[in-house]
């Protein structure tokens, strides 16, 4: 039987050692002077009358500073898992802010088909008591080991995939990321063939505001990214772990394996996946091509998780009505205020190299924008889309000046065209292969170079642009050798530097 919180959770990881290292304090060093554990002291202001509504059953699993039991709700009937935590272990203030943390993750992703149900939390003068549906249907790890030569099918991949990526996307627009996603922390809610599977164990997931990095190392090692293990990591990191899972999927072992775990984080650090030897041949182009694209190490390359839920390989017999929001997408477009003219012009010509294979993705995020299917965004649509990335709260005259800097023809909407040169990905282009991003900054640079001399004058922006008057200023900030013009490398760099930051 399934559970809740079934499997210890990992600790923090050394990557130059490989040696764990635990948050909290280990409980042999307990307190100075005998003093009261601080959980013991902490109302958590939490319900306290547990006992009077639930039953404790039989133990199911346990981790570090708690146990999780199955449970009746007494005047219902129903099962549910109920995780207890003892207060007594929490000595520090990082624990009483991890069990706080994670009652909010949990009450803020509940109520998604794909995470596990949260229904209350209570306390008394001994425990924590977290109450959660009860998952019977077993781990995702367990289905996989059961499979014939240890793998999925492709089709049957692609809707376990589909699922863990609905979590990934709703996590991240709520400004959260679960930073230990494995196959023992998915569980089926039966054990049905078909049921839905339901993320579980939120212990190490953490909140993260806009524009920060996390600098610490936790997660498991086999599915760490490559950017955890630098100390500068972000959601990027969430769909990494997506994508080794997705590996293991079709071919039955992991992409980076050694015998320590610092050889495994060597494997990460340096190592590509191998998507040649048996039974990768006999797996679809599609299928590696997704692969791929997960396991990109430049975060700022890899896809995101709705990006991702646009992946032709994933979403064959999916609804492209279900593909959530894109948090990248949105930042970009709270970014694309903030560039100069030139640059905003530099996109804007950018985007019409693009085929549409390469914006595929952008159309689902501007088909799931356009909430009445006129064929363009208006001001109340952006303001509702942008209002659903958690984190940020915009005021409606920031949303205004957001449509303005999107809408080129002063129109007071925002055509497919138009958003797709505030939202589109500089790294990603890149990564698609040096020719094929050669070609479409050379052919958008063409479009400003009017008379095809290879460099980019004042004039020729002004004949560009309709507009009047000297553009030598709007010129400077794209020459950066100072000789009156813009060359292909400088027009290149200038589209780099645009999408560093927090574009993506």
């Amino acid at each position: 039987m399934g559970v809740c919180f079934s499997v210890p959770k990992r600790r923090k990881q050394d990557p130059a050692t490989g040696n764990a290292k635990s948050r909290v304090r280990p409980a042999g060093h307990n307190r100075k002077n005998n003093a009261i554990p601080l959980g013991l002291r902490t109302n958590f202001g939490y319900g306290r009358d547990f006992k009077s509504k639930y039953r404790i059953g039989k133990l199911l699993g346990h981790g570090q500073f708690g146990y999780t039991y199955s449970a009746v709700e007494l005047m219902t009937g129903d099962k549910v898992a109920v995780k207890r935590i003892e207060k007594k272990k929490m000595l520090l203030p990082i624990s009483i802010e991890d069990v706080k943390r994670e009652v909010k993750i949990l009450d803020a992703l509940s109520g998604h088909e794909n995470v596990v149900q949260f229904h209350a939390a209570f306390e008394d003068d001994e425990f924590v008591y977290i109450v959660m549906e009860l998952c019977e249907g077993g781990e995702l790890l367990d289905r996989i080991l059961a499979k014939k030569e240890g793998r999925y099918t492709e089709k049957d991949a692609a809707v376990i995939v589909r699922q863990m990526l609905r979590v990934v996307a709703r996590c991240h627009l709520n400004g959260v990321v679960h930073r230990d996603l494995k196959p023992e922390n998915f569980l089926f809610k039966s054990q049905q063939d078909d049921s839905l599977l339901r993320a579980v164990d939120f212990g190490l997931s953490d909140f993260i505001r806009p524009g920060k990095r996390f600098h610490d190392v936790v997660g498991s090692a086999y599915y760490v990214a490559p950017e955890v293990l630098k100390r500068k990591s972000g959601p990027e990191s969430d769909v990494w772990s997506v994508g080794v899972i997705t590996y293991i999927l079709l071919c039955g072992r992991r992409p980076f394996w050694d015998k320590t775990e610092a050889g495994i984080f060597n494997e990460v650090l340096k190592r590509k996946p191998d998507l040649r030897e048996r039974p990768w041949p006999s797996i679809g182009s599609s299928a590696k091509d997704f692969v791929r694209k997960l396991l990109v190490k430049d975060p700022r390359a890899r896809l995101t998780a709705a990006q991702a839920l646009s992946h032709p390989w994933v979403r064959e017999g999916g609804d492209a009505l279900e593909i959530p929001l894109d948090i990248s997408v949105l930042s970009n477009m709270r970014e694309f205020v903030k560039y100069s003219r030139l640059k905003q012009l530099a996109f804007r010509a950018l985007a019409t190299t693009l085929d549409p294979e390469d914006i595929a993705a952008l159309r689902d995020q501007f088909d799931a924008i356009d909430a009445d299917k006129s064929g363009s965004i208006s001001l109340e649509e952006m303001k509702q889309a942008l209002a659903k990335d958690r984190p940020w709260d915009l005021k409606e005259s920031m949303v205004m000046e957001i449509l303005q800097a999107m809408d080129c023809n002063c129109d007071g909407l925002v055509d497919f065209e138009e958003f797709v040169a505030a939202t589109l990905h500089v790294h990603q282009l890149e990564d698609m292969g040096s020719d094929k991003w050669q070609k479409r900054s050379k052919a958008a640079f063409d479009q400003l170079d009017v008379d095809g001399d290879g460099y980019i004058t004042s004039e020729e922006l002004k004949q560009y642009t309709g507009l009047k008057g000297s553009l030598g200023t709007l010129l400077e900030e794209g020459d950066i050798d100072g000789d009156g013009r813009i060359s292909l490398a400088e027009f290149q760099k200038l589209l780099r530097q645009a999408s560093l930051g927090s574009r993506n």
